[in-house]
């Protein structure tokens, strides 16, 4: 049964991967041929409840596959690729939320297909750790919260990857680098103010949960282990982001960061965020297990 779920959830993700490319291909095309670009898609336009329906359905396969491999009698089994796993099934969650009132069908194309590779990595690494404090109040908070972060600040990161390249496309000298399909998937972005707007708000939210993660982490390690600060790669990391995060914000609020400057800063933080808990993880599990293997 689990092993159906992984690959149904790894196809649907792929699916609605190509179904986005074909028919952006497939509009672009056409476009082309009569001299005009296909409109903008609209959010909510009644046309796109097919594929946000399919989405839906996705996510709650993800949802339920996650929760049978991670969740097992009175422990919890996780390790680096179900916090990879996790936190795109919470981006793409987040990204479906959104596209009912941002025109973000290009955004789609980027987030499904990273999904569907994220989903089965638990197969692919099945090794864990088993947290046998899972069922404790605080740490459950600890944990939500935690992946919730990680979530909005991913999705953040894929849409700054997005915005660094619509922006190079603006230069004369770049614009021909971007032909037929690709030119109009470009076009059928939001404008970049609006893209950027909706950047800081899915960062501010990341950050308040990045607080509340630090806070919570403090609070779970005195009550379970009697010291309110375990210095090691995962909290040194954890603060770094956080502090690298929070200069994302002080700058756009009082120096005004702004293009490539603030993504490159998003991207940064980002990924101090991922050595925090992911990077140390797979170095532990599959790095260092299979030096002792060998």
């Amino acid at each position: 049964m689990t092993i159906l779920l992984y690959a149904l959830t790894a196809i649907l993700y792929a699916g609605l991967a190509v179904c986005s490319w074909q028919g952006y291909r497939r509009n672009a095309a056409l476009a082309l041929a009569g001299g005009q670009v296909a409109p903008v898609p609209v959010a909510g336009k009644p046309s796109r409840w097919p594929m946000q329906l399919s989405l839906f359905v996705t996510l709650a396969l993800h949802g339920a596959l996650l929760h049978q491999t991670i969740f097992r009698a009175d422990s919890m089994h996780f390790g680096f690729a179900y916090m990879l796993s996790a936190m795109l099934w919470l981006s793409v969650g987040i990204y479906w939320i959104e596209s009912f009132f941002f025109p973000l069908d290009s955004l789609r194309l980027m987030v499904t297909p990273v999904a569907a590779v994220a989903c089965v990595l638990p197969m692919i690494f099945p090794d864990v750790r088993i947290l046998g404090y899972a069922a404790e109040p605080i740490f459950k908070a600890h944990f939500i919260i935690a992946n919730m972060a990680y979530g909005l600040f991913a999705l953040a990161a894929l849409h700054a990857l997005l915005m660094l390249y619509a922006e190079r496309q603006l230069h004369p000298s770049r614009r021909g680098d971007a032909a037929g399909w690709l030119s109009h998937w470009l076009e059928t972005l939001p404008p970049l103010l609006t893209m950027e707007k909706l950047l800081f708000r899915l960062i501010g939210a990341g950050f308040v949960l990045l607080t509340l993660t630090l806070i919570s982490g403090v609070m779970f390690s005195e009550a379970l282990f009697g010291r309110a600060v375990r210095i090691d790669h995962k909290t040194v990391f954890a603060v770094v982001s956080w502090l690298m995060f929070g200069a994302v914000l002080l700058g756009r609020h009082f120096y005004g960061w702004r293009g490539k400057i603030a993504l490159r800063w998003v991207l940064a933080s980002f990924v101090a965020l991922l050595l925090a808990y992911v990077g140390s993880r797979f170095v532990l599990e599959v790095v260092l297990h299979r030096m002792t293997e060998t």
